[in-house]
């Protein structure tokens, strides 16, 4: 991938072992498990070109996308043992795919502080 980092027209699929947040599956399934997820979100953050990039749908791989600023989609897909499950999938553009649910960030909740009163300054404090 870095070796055409800068290229504009090269695109990457890249689909991880899913070994983030503490899940096992990766590393019962694939030989080369081990794998820095943040450095991989950085290396995609540097392409000059477009990638899908797709993990489970784990809260710390939704946290290093908006750490980098990418967009999220959930797609349905069905795993080894027939269940039905949310793929995450990745990108800086995801336009393309406004059909499936975008990922909706939390809600962020606002405390409004309301100034102090002031004294009048006909009113002294007496102790």
């Amino acid at each position: 991938m870095q070796e055409f980092a800068k290229v504009q027209d090269a695109v990457y699929f890249i689909d991880p072992p899913y070994t983030a947040g503490g899940k096992k599956a990766g590393k019962r399934l694939y030989k080369h498990y081990d794998l820095d997820h943040e450095r991989l979100f950085t290396v995609c953050e540097s392409l000059k070109g477009d990638f899908l990039l797709t993990y489970d749908n784990a809260e710390e791989v939704k946290q290093m996308a908006r750490n980098h600023g990418f967009q999220m989609r959930l797609i349905p897909m069905t795993n080894t043992h027939h269940t039905t499950m949310e793929e995450l999938v990745i990108g800086k553009n995801l336009s393309w795919m406004d059909r499936f649910p975008t990922v909706h960030e939390p809600e962020t909740k606002y405390s409004i502080h309301k100034p102090k009163k002031k004294r009048s300054k006909g009113k002294e404090r007496t102790r």
